[in-house]
């Protein structure tokens, strides 16, 4: 990469150490997991020492990375058993979800902040032997350090929107060298593999989505199912929901609220309106359909208790998952029962939700922030409605379209409008129930080919 590039970019990185400090505390007052091993960030270390090259780093930087490399993890181990892992996050959630993942032997610690110093006393500390990157994070330094010492550094279950690309190119003598110095990239769809060749990496295969191997959890689904099954009204689910897409949705929700309360007048004063007065409010109110419950599950958990206020702010009634007592039927219960929206105040649960649900608006969507994944409610055979913005999952978004397995809207009033429309319509939610299935099952698959793909790194031999 240009020397003068780097040398600048190494610069602002070492200025931008006390200012990452300070972030870093004002995240923890929220979350405070963010303050757990602080000085782990810039490479110091209460962990002994590695005294041979032996782990594996997978680095996995939030919550649904974390996720997806606990896919490829299990198969790793099933293919090498004793393999030790070093497992690196960013975010707070990763770090939590992640500590499931390890066994006897592995390592986790936060991702050093991409400085010279800190890189390099995380690469001479830990003395990785193959560094598995999932998805997205390229971080200049890091690559160049692997690269210096020899250290293959493979992108796994990569993914590069076009957003991400133009970001790239505007910072090519930084970005083109770091994409061109990994090892190799196992990209997603043929588009994703297109976007990272002219980003200057060498694509060495395209296996799909690992997302799609992940297993739904069986008890959790069976749960949801008999739950949806004697509840009196379908559920209408809001999943992964992110910062500024709530207040739309419960917007939308309240004013259903209203519209059935006048309904509801309606019908109690109609012998005091003439025919044609009520055929003008009745055409007011076209599209209103029947009752139905809100499950609302946000995608941050440190989001729970705000989340909850806004659902208080709109005037509605709010029993969130945590209180539910499963025995009694968990929403089957008379607390949740009086509640217009529930809380799913959880995590680990998705498949829980899913299963419950007779449709699910996919978060992320709503607003420009690439949507979130759609595979797990396929999965679970839940219909997706989409808003208009999911560059993060393309291809899989268009391809759920395309093969009914999800319907994409331009904005939540139509979302919610074209939900409850489903939910009204068995004969069409039956039909998107088994498109969904029959799209998560046939782009199973990618695990293997990436664990084959990585064989040769395992084994010593990265050129076989």
């Amino acid at each position: 990469m240009s020397a003068f590039a780097f040398k600048l970019y190494s610069l602002l990185m070492w200025l931008g150490q006390p200012l990452l400090r300070r972030k870093l505390a004002r995240r923890g007052k929220r979350e405070p997991g963010y303050l757990e091993a602080i000085e782990e960030r810039f490479g110091r270390y209460t962990q002994p020492a590695e005294t041979a090259s032996e782990l594996v780093w997978v680095h996995a930087v939030s919550l649904g990375e974390t996720r997806t490399a606990a896919i490829l993890l299990k198969a790793l181990r099933a293919q090498h058993p004793g393999l030790r892992i070093l497992l690196t996050h960013g975010t707070a959630t990763g770090r939590a979800e992640g500590v499931a993942l390890l066994q006897p032997g592995d390592v986790q610690v936060w991702q050093p902040w991409d400085s010279a110093g800190a890189v390099d006393r995380f690469f001479d500390h830990f003395k990785p032997r193959l560094g598995l990157l999932m998805e997205t994070e390229i971080w200049p330094t890091l690559v160049s350090s692997a690269q210096v010492r020899g250290m293959p550094l493979v992108l796994v279950n990569g993914r590069l929107s076009e957003k991400s690309l133009q970001q790239a190119l505007k910072m090519s003598p930084l970005s083109i060298p770091a994409y061109a110095a990994l090892s190799a990239v196992y990209a997603q769809t043929d588009d994703d593999a297109q976007r990272f060749r002219q980003a200057g990496a060498v694509v060495a295969g395209v296996f799909g989505n690992l997302k799609f191997d992940a297993a739904a959890d069986d008890a959790q689904q069976e749960k949801g199912k008999i739950w949806r099954r004697t509840l009196a009204q379908p559920v209408l689910m809001f999943a992964s929901s992110r910062e500024g897409e709530e207040e739309l949705f419960l917007k939308e929700i309240s004013a259903v609220a209203q519209s059935e309360r006048a309904q509801v007048a309606i019908k109690t004063v109609a012998d005091e309106l003439q025919p044609d007065e009520i055929q003008e409010v009745q055409a007011n109110l076209e599209g209103t359909g029947s009752r139905f419950k809100v499950l609302l599950v946000p995608r941050h958990p440190q989001r729970f208790n705000e989340v909850e206020a806004l659902v208080r702010q709109h005037g509605l009634r709010v029993s969130r998952r945590s209180g539910w007592d499963d025995a009694a039927g968990g929403p089957a219960g008379d607390d949740a029962q009086q509640a217009d929206v529930w809380l799913g105040d959880s995590l680990g649960e998705m498949a829980l939700y899913f299963s419950m649900s007779d449709v699910a608006l996919l978060g992320g969507s709503f607003a420009p922030l690439g949507g979130q994944n759609l595979i797990e409610a396929a999965a679970c055979g839940c219909p997706v409605v989409m808003g208009p913005h999911t560059f993060n999952f393309t291809e899989a978004a268009e391809l759920a379209v395309e093969e009914g397995a999800a319907r994409r809207v331009i904005d939540m009033e139509q979302g919610v409008r074209t939900a409850r429309k489903l939910m009204d319509k068995p004969e069409a939610r039956a039909a998107a129930v088994a498109a969904g299935l029959a799209f998560a099952d046939r782009n199973r698959g990618a695990t293997a080919k990436t664990v084959n793909a990585l064989e040769s790194f395992l084994s010593g031999r990265p050129g076989s």
